[in-house]
């Protein structure tokens, strides 16, 4: 890479140089030319990692599908310190047994749990989500991520509460108060 970076550094101050030294048509050609190869040095030193993900192609043949009751869940308001479960329920859509291979909270407050038997056809199933609201006081947005055999790979699932905070202890505070 720093090789390249040096070579199109190179060809740009040749590049300067040849467009100062006058208005003729062969400095112009050679100018086009130069930022032609620079162009092709940016684009051809794409390494896999710096390339986009390519995207994911719908698999043939029969496939599973979530049809949820819904995939959103408001606790309402509840106490911080609170932990609170809503058990989303789901029919297999599809041609084939469904299995969930994954379910992952967006942070550790959120814990999935789910069916882990295949469900087959016409079968349910269902995902848990527990939210523990220790130290998250105020609005709470969080998600639970299903990865199973469906298209598309994942279903996301979405939890929200509005935390009452605990009142703060007074014999807990760390410095002086004005009065």
């Amino acid at each position: 890479m720093n090789k390249i970076v040096k070579s199109a550094l190179a060809i740009a101050v040749m590049a300067f140089v040849l467009g100062a030294c006058g208005s003729d048509k062969n400095a112009e050609k050679r100018i086009a030319e130069l930022e032609n190869k620079i162009s092709q040095l940016e684009s051809g030193n794409a390494t896999p990692t710096a390339t986009p993900a390519a995207a994911e192609v719908k698999p043939e043949g029969p496939l599973p599908a979530f049809a949820f009751e819904t995939t959103e869940h408001d606790f309402g308001m509840i106490n911080e310190g609170d932990v609170v479960h809503h058990k989303f329920e789901f029919t297999n859509t599809g041609d084939a047994p469904l299995i969930i291979q994954s379910a992952k909270g967006s942070c550790g407050c959120t814990v999935p749990d789910w069916s882990k038997e295949p469900i087959p056809i016409g079968g349910k199933g269902f995902v848990n989500a527990t939210f523990n609201s220790s130290g998250k006081p105020n609005v709470q947005n969080k998600t639970v991520t299903i990865t199973a055999n469906t298209w598309p790979k994942t279903t996301t699932l979405r939890i929200k509460a509005m935390v009452t905070p605990k009142p703060k202890d007074e014999a807990s505070d760390d410095g002086p108060v004005k009065k």
